[in-house]
């Protein structure tokens, strides 16, 4: 029978924190109280949170405050406001902010309980809604039947009751992060976290307080303490994406937690323990980093303790017949926009001949655009020819713009700007990875994407 949900009282009055703990509790509810915002803000950082009750009037940080940095990092998290002093205004403030409803105090018992089951029955249509999203975006399984991957799914079953650390490499698109999740998965961890950190998505000078947290006033901006991922990992998965983007500084930290199973957070002195399974990727040749001085020797042995490699797509062409269909199986079940479509043998075939660069992903993305564009119910070789195979190439694009702008610093600026948005698409938004492609650093490509209003 499933755990009944978890709800956090929130609230620096004692009594009240024990009249809510009594009515909850008689519902077989499960309980967590905080006195004050910054204790309820920790908690929901490592404890699994369903529901949030939240005084508004509390010393220190007020209810308004901590709702806003709930919303900030758990948006979908209910929160329930409470007070003894309410207004109209404070309720519409406090619903505008995200609380899901306002009830004054002492509160109803009947209007209580029903606020919290619909909260709780609201928040559970989010994440099916979600996971509905996840499902049409990202393959839940790993599909394929050629002899790669099928050795690759063996490998995975075999190792994932184990927590041996696993190093996964391939291109860009190829589907690293869905080998981590089905190691965390099929694994003994699976009831814990599953924790994702881009490394080449955060700044240097952050990664650290990222991966071990910090203490209040730790630096300039540390106005409270923070966990970090590797606590909110503690018993379950970490992943570490483009690992091979980490500073050196970084790196030697790392090192330290996987060899001591211990972290300090960034300005504090406690040692913390924690049990965490490590599972990395990258897109590099970390052995070549390693000539280059770029990449600790000693982290790659820790962390490759089982490698994995994972092919490009244009490897593994058998497979794209049954990707390309459970993609457009999946996008009719979540929309009836999509539904009734099928492949023609020869359409399949087409796509199968085709190079696929940006991998498992770019091809995810043309099966949605064949489906919505294709004229009828079947997708056939002359809808792949038009809409894949012969899409305007870049001669005749540039010669569509030499005839329909007329100065060149604009014909420049275009130019520059599909450029740029076709090396994002090929490298499925990693900016750093289009940064080392193209030759230009990061900084250059953030401020020509807000230049030119370059968004996903």
């Amino acid at each position: 029978m499933p755990e009944k949900p978890q709800i956090l009282i929130t609230d620096d009055e004692k009594s009240i924190r024990n009249i809510l703990r009594d009515i909850l509790e008689f519902e077989k509810y499960r309980v967590v109280e905080a006195e004050n915002g910054e204790e309820a803000l920790q908690i929901t950082e490592i404890k699994e949170i369903d529901l949030v009750i939240l005084d508004i009037k509390m010393k220190g940080m007020d209810g308004i405050e901590v709702l806003e940095k709930l919303k900030e990092r758990q948006p979908e998290l209910p929160v329930i406001m409470i007070s003894g002093h309410g207004t109209i205004q404070i309720a519409v403030d406090a619903t505008r902010k995200g609380a899901y409803d306002f009830i004054e105090k002492p509160p109803d018992l009947n209007r209580l309980l029903i606020t919290v089951r619909n909260a709780l029955n609201s928040s559970e249509l989010i994440r099916e809604n979600r996971q509905m999203r996840t499902e049409l975006h990202g393959a839940k399984d790993i599909m394929g039947n050629s002899p790669v991957i099928t050795q690759i799914k063996k490998t995975i079953d075999k190792i994932a009751p184990s927590s041996s650390r696993v190093l996964i490499t391939g291109e860009n698109g190829t589907g690293k992060e869905l080998v981590a999740r089905s190691i965390h998965n099929l694994s003994k961890r699976a009831s814990k976290r599953f924790v994702d950190v881009n490394c080449a998505a955060i700044p240097s000078e952050l990664l650290e307080s990222e991966l071990f947290g910090h203490e209040k006033g730790a630096f300039t901006g540390a106005s409270e303490r923070r966990i970090g991922k590797f606590e909110l990992a503690d018993g379950g998965t970490l992943f570490l994406d483009e690992i091979g983007d980490m500073s050196h500084d970084a790196q030697a930290k790392v090192l330290r937690a996987l060899q001591e199973n211990q972290i300090i957070r960034v300005g504090g002195s406690e040692t913390i323990d924690v049990d965490v399974r490590i599972i990395s990727a990258t897109n590099k040749d970390l052995q070549s980093e390693i000539d280059k001085s770029n990449f600790r020797e000693d982290l790659f042995h820790r962390l490759s303790v089982i490698p994995i490699h994972l092919p490009p797509l244009r490897e593994r062409k058998e497979d794209i017949p049954v990707l390309a269909k459970a993609f457009l199986e999946r996008l009719g079940k979540n929309d009836i926009v999509f539904a009734g479509k099928t492949f023609s043998d020869d359409a399949l075939k087409l796509l199968s001949e085709q190079q696929w660069t940006g991998n498992i992903r770019e091809l995810q993305n043309v099966v949605e655009r064949l489906s919505l564009l294709s004229p009828g119910d079947e997708i056939k070789v002359r809808d792949v020819e038009q809409l894949v195979v012969n899409r305007k190439s870049s001669k005749k694009v540039m010669n569509e713009l030499i005839d329909e702008i007329e100065t060149f610093q604009e014909y420049k600026e275009e130019a520059e700007r599909l450029f740029l948005l076709k090396k994002l698409e090929k490298y499925d938004w990693n900016v750093s990875a289009t940064a080392d492609a193209i030759d230009i650093q990061r900084s250059h490509i953030y401020n020509k994407m807000k230049k030119y209003d370059i968004e996903r």
